[in-house]
């Protein structure tokens, strides 16, 4: 028969990837990747520092140009391939990112009447325009639907579905008024492919839908109208425009429609997975399995575990969702995450611009660093806390500075915070009864930036994996495609086949982790104080710790 392949569509916040693998062994054969064409780097920025859109046209766009790149690449690169070898596709995106959509099911941003309005794009994972309906949301649902609350970790984001179009009802009733539903990025894109964005036709992901949109079949899917109604009398309108079909990954939405099969010269009919979150599906490409937590790091990070379906779970608090079947068929899919970690560290080098060196020089300048001797410690909450606080509104601090701070010091500090965030995360998922027996890590730091990824291990004290894939999401929508193809029974088996792990392991340092072990404490005292209501400490004490720490590992 020959070599059979799949491609993943991997939607991320300023481009999109394609990539083919072969499904016998994930071996990826051919990549491409284009940069989205509006607003700056893809998104569509405003003089509000909370807004941030996307444009509809630009996930078609790259779609069509990134697939056809990949399949010429492999035509002259793979002797024998051709396009008729592709047996599926799969796709992630970035999320929560809902747009609204007409009665046709396409997205009101690609009529030319409301291409310009900001209010009619896709409103990207990290908008928080809607922060203070994030907080009437959650305030409300306390009150009468606790159950709401217990399975996204006690707190409803701004980061998420409902936030965000109560926010457009509010600021921009036009727009509400104008589409017939909103739908998310994942859901879009597979619908898209397959001709299937009409409403009676539509499939929504479990992914998008239970750790956003609060859908559970514990209480008839999507929250009841009465408690919408309660917010807006229109959002209880909507709910009776969100599709009631909803299914995880092993399933398909459709085939590939004769138009994209035109577009692209793959054969029509092929099947399109439902979609899922980037992070969910980067998880499944990096081997997740129970015990296992996959780091996705990047400009945030996202940290995605599993647990079987039936076994009993406690509801975690500060998680951003329990959902069953959101990552693999079978088990519930476990998220958390930091809002920023990347972002953080461009941040500091483009806009601060520390005499001027890059990322290349102070990593270089901060591995020197010994643990603890900058006195500093910082929170990594730059764009908000994901987990375990999930509070939007909490900004990023450096604290122990002097008159003679570097900029590798700082950078160091930088790093420092997003390990101790990530350890935080950890530590909550196994006060809950969560053991993590192991960590795999994926992205662009993992795989290039060895400094970070040793700081990491000496923080949690634990070691940390580095995925064989330098592209798990992408990879992990290569799987899906593979299985709904029918190239693999099951994940398990695709997964056996498809992923690996670098040779690379990066071992905790005990001196080194000694020293965290004691930045941790100052750092949680400091989390605690400004992240909760009841955690308000004496800080007096905490600048003296940091420079009794400083100065005696400097003296060593």
């Amino acid at each position: 028969m020959g070599s059979r392949y799949a491609i993943g569509l991997d939607y991320g916040t300023n481009s999109v990837r394609a990539l083919i693998v072969d499904v016998a062994d994930g071996r990826e054969i051919a990549t491409a990747i284009w940069t989205y064409a509006h607003g700056h780097q893809g998104v569509v920025l405003d003089k509000d520092p909370n807004l941030a859109r996307q444009h509809p046209a630009d996930y078609l766009k790259g779609a069509e140009v990134t697939i056809l790149e990949v399949l010429a690449f492999a035509a002259k690169t793979v002797p024998g391939f051709k396009s008729e070898s592709v047996v599926g596709i799969g796709v992630d995106t970035t999320g929560s990112t809902p747009m609204p959509v007409g009665a046709d099911g396409i997205p009101l941003a690609l009529d030319p009447k409301w291409t310009a309005n900001p209010n009619a794009l896709a409103w990207l994972w990290k908008d928080h325009t809607g922060w203070a309906e994030a907080a009437e949301i959650t305030k409300l649902a306390a009150e009468i639907r606790p159950q709401y609350l217990a399975k996204i970790g006690g707190t409803y984001s701004s980061e998420w579905f409902y936030s965000k179009i109560l926010h457009c009802i509010r600021t921009a009733p036009e727009v509400f008024d104008a589409a017939y539903s909103w739908i998310e990025l994942e859901d879009f894109v597979p619908a898209a492919l397959s001709g299937t964005l009409a409403p009676g036709k539509f499939i929504a992901g479990i992914c998008a839908a239970g750790h956003k949109a609060m859908y559970n079949t514990a209480w008839g899917g999507y929250p009841d109208k009465e408690f919408l109604a309660k917010l807006d009398p229109k959002l209880a309108g909507l709910r009776d425009h969100l599709t009631p079909r909803v299914k995880d990954v092993s399933s398909a939405v459709g085939g590939l429609s004769a138009e994209w099969a035109k577009k692209t010269g793959l054969p029509a009919g092929i099947p399109i997975a439902v979609g899922a979150f980037d992070c969910h599906l980067g998880a499944i490409g990096a081997g997740v399995k129970p015990g296992v937590l996959v780091k996705i790091i990047g400009t945030s990070t996202c940290d995605i575990t599993v647990k079987v379906n039936t076994d009993k779970l406690a509801d975690v608090p500060g998680v951003c969702g329990i959902v069953n079947g959101s990552v693999l068929p079978g088990y519930f899919g476990l998220e958390a995450g930091q809002s920023a970690v990347g972002d953080i560290f461009n941040w500091f080098v483009e806009y601060v611009k520390p005499a001027g060196l890059g990322h290349v020089e102070l990593t270089a300048e901060a591995d020197k660093l010994k643990p603890g001797e900058s006195g500093l410690v910082a929170l990594d909450w730059n764009n908000g806390n994901r987990t375990i606080l999930v509070d939007q509104r909490l900004t990023g601090l450096l604290l122990g500075q002097t008159l003679y701070t570097t900029p590798a010091e700082i950078y160091r500090a930088l790093v420092e915070a997003t390990a101790f965030g990530a350890l935080t995360i950890i530590n909550r998922f196994e006060e809950y009864g969560v053991k993590i027996d192991e960590v795999i890590n994926c992205g662009g730091i993992a795989e290039k930036n060895a400094f970070i990824m040793q700081l990491y291990a000496d923080v949690t004290g634990r070691p940390m994996k580095v995925s064989r894939s330098a592209q798990t999401p992408a990879l992990g929508s290569a799987i899906a495609a593979a299985v709904v193809a029918g190239a693999h029974k099951d994940f398990a088996s695709a997964q056996a086949a498809m992923t690996g792990l670098k040779e690379v392991v990066y071992q905790p340092d005990a001196a080194a982790h000694a020293v965290y072990a004691e930045l941790y404490t100052i750092y949680r005292t400091l989390h605690d104080a400004f992240g909760t209501t009841s955690g308000a400490a004496n800080l007096a004490p905490v600048m003296k710790r940091l420079m009794d720490i400083r100065d005696r590992v400097r003296s060593a």
